[in-house]
């Protein structure tokens, strides 16, 4: 699956169908913290992702006054 992590920008290549939670426990990236959208949908920590999905990764950021 192609895999794009924001902040800082990149992009890895990952073989092998896994769990949300196992494709960020892989890449070191806690849960609460992070988005997870697989082919342009939010998805939970335990949808299965496909080899041929395109996943993108965002760390949550909060912010207000």
């Amino acid at each position: 699956m192609r895999v794009l992590l924001r902040n800082p920008r990149r992009e890895v290549e990952v073989a092998g169908r896994r769990s949300v939670n196992a494709l960020l426990r892989e890449l070191g990236l806690p849960r609460e913290s992070h988005l997870v959208i697989r082919n342009g949908t939010l998805v939970p920590g335990d949808a299965d992702l496909a080899d041929d999905d395109e996943v993108e990764i965002r760390p949550v950021i909060s912010g207000g006054v």
